[in-house]
């Protein structure tokens, strides 16, 4: 079973806590702090295994997480840093957060390896707290939590030319006879169910990936026999060869038939639709002649000039909207290499920058902590209002203020948890001072 779809659940390393610790030495009684630091957790790291070519591996293990950073120890020891894990993916593989649907990484074109969540910070020992003051400090930083998600992982194919069509008009007959691919033929509806790429090699050089993408019907836009499945492959295509079976041997017009192919494609994505076309008009084989109406003198068939043939029909039709019509008989082989050559030719002319899916999801910045409480409330004695609770805690330690892109995630983080309507309530004012633990800010609405 082909497997390009699976739900998992990934977790990041906790940090070490600090120890608290002193010397306590023969002829040094009232020695120093010398608790040591709690090791870093370990990482969830995603890389591209150019082996793999389904995401079956995750169909079965569903949990990943990373090992804890170990505690600090006595005589200033350092805890052992927890161990990443590693989950390799094929090319191609789009992570999700599961919950928004939103796109993390595109594991594709420059994108090889990347750190979907980082560990835990380890904690300080006690030795880090000792002052001219306070020489025997009793605390230890805690270690920094981990990082947990639900992720959607989501396999779309990466190739330059995709094959779309009704079942069964003979796009895999096609693919194998014009690639190296070896898809399974035979005269059943929906006989593809995987699909599958290859690649075509011209004399001259020139070459593209093409994928067969199983059958499509009406309706497969809102998920018909499997289309979401389905359509998700040809995504990241740049161009669209729509195979037709012209010879109309299953009962349907092409006509009809491409019609409803293209209108299930603007339903699914507009973009997809407005990717250049050219129509493979195939099974020329099988097309049935008109009857005869007549014999001339030297004993030719005369045939009716007005009878129906489809092939013209298809390129009064298709031709002035700039869709090229190519007769092809993926049996015999007859009209496949002009059909190929042009192909190649219009992919040059098509910008050549991959389709990559842009992130919309930092898991960096937006794990939220929905379930964690907060306060928001006035402090009449030093005229400063104070935001504090494990939530707010949590985000500090997540989240860098010295950064553009950290700041402008805390201003977000106040506004989405309706902590700048709490402040409001309590009738803040523009200038005055908002405390955060350590972190002290003027507000501006």
């Amino acid at each position: 079973m082909f497997a390009d779809r699976a739900k998992i659940y990934v977790r990041s390393g906790k940090g070490g806590d600090g120890h608290v610790s002193f010397r306590r030495e023969k002829y040094v009684p009232d020695g120093g702090p010398d608790g040591g630091d709690g090791g870093t957790g370990g990482s969830v790291i995603l890389k591209v295994d150019p082996g793999k070519n389904t995401l079956s591996d995750y169909r079965h293990v569903r949990k990943y997480c990373a090992q804890n950073g170990e505690d600090g120890g006595k005589k200033n020891c350092r805890g052992k840093n927890g161990e990443d894990i590693i989950l390799k993916v094929p090319e191609g593989t789009v992570v999700k957060e599961f919950n928004t649907g939103k796109v993390i990484v595109d594991m594709s074109g420059d994108t090889k390896e990347f750190v979907l969540l980082k560990g835990g910070r380890g904690g300080n020992g006690n030795q880090h707290y000792a002052t001219s003051s306070m020489q025997a400090p009793k605390y230890a930083q805690p270690g920094q939590p981990a990082k947990e998600l639900d992720l959607f992982l989501e396999l779309k194919l990466i190739a330059d030319v995709g094959l779309i069509g009704f079942p069964n008009v003979g796009k895999s007959t096609f693919l194998s006879s014009t690639t190296n691919a070896k898809p399974e033929i035979a005269n059943y509806h929906f006989t593809t169910i995987n699909p599958h790429l290859g690649v075509v090699d011209l004399k001259n050089g020139d070459g593209f990936v093409m994928a067969d993408i199983p059958g499509l019907i009406e309706g497969a836009s809102e998920g018909a026999g499997l289309g979401h499945q389905f359509l998700r492959h040809i995504e990241r295509t740049k161009m669209l060869i729509h195979v037709v079976d012209v010879a109309s041997t299953e009962g349907r017009d092409p006509i009809e038939d491409i019609e409803t192919i293209n209108k299930e494609l603007h339903k699914y994505n507009e973009d997809l639709a407005s990717r250049p076309q050219v129509i493979a008009a195939n099974k020329t084989d099988a097309i049935i002649p008109p009857e005869a109406v007549d014999i001339d003198d030297s004993g030719n068939l005369i045939y009716d000039k007005n009878a129906d043939d489809p092939i013209n029909r298809l390129k009064e039709r298709y031709e002035p909207m700039g869709i090229k019509v190519f007769p092809i008989s993926a049996v015999s082989g007859e009209g496949l290499e002009e059909l190929l050559y042009y192909v190649a030719g219009e992919l040059k002319n098509i910008e050549s920058k991959p389709i990559i899916f842009d992130q919309e999801f930092d898991p960096e910045y937006e794990i939220v902590f929905s379930n964690e409480p907060y306060t928001v409330t006035y402090d009449e004695k030093r005229d400063e209002y104070v935001i504090e609770g494990p939530r707010i805690e949590k985000m500090l330690g997540y989240t860098n203020l010295d950064s553009e892109k950290g700041f402008a995630f805390f201003q977000k983080f106040l506004k989405e948890n309706g902590i700048l309507e709490e402040l409001e309530a309590l009738g803040i004012k523009e200038g005055d001072t908002v405390r955060m633990y350590g972190f002290a800010f003027d507000y501006y609405p």
